[in-house]
């Protein structure tokens, strides 16, 4: 019976060692998940702004070319009018 005991708790002992190492290898290769979905949400966060920031300097260049022109026609206009 003692014999019987031995082997019943060796072999729990080896499925406990065998359940860490499974729990350790699911453990790291969901913080490598994580840390992926991190850099890539990251990513694209700064893409978004960087094109965001783009269309604003595309924008505020052609306001101030219209502005310009037309602040210089209009002047044109009273001097030569």
């Amino acid at each position: 019976m003692a014999l019987r005991m031995r082997q019943s708790l060796a072999e729990l002992e080896d499925e406990f060692h065998d359940e860490m190492q499974r729990a350790q290898v699911r453990d790291e290769k969901m913080r490598r998940n994580a840390v992926r979905r991190t850099r890539v949400r990251r990513r694209a966060r700064r893409q978004k702004r960087s094109s965001i920031r783009y269309w604003l300097l595309v924008l505020s260049l052609v306001v101030t070319a219209v502005g310009v022109t037309v602040a210089m026609f209009e002047t044109l206009y009273y001097l030569l009018g």
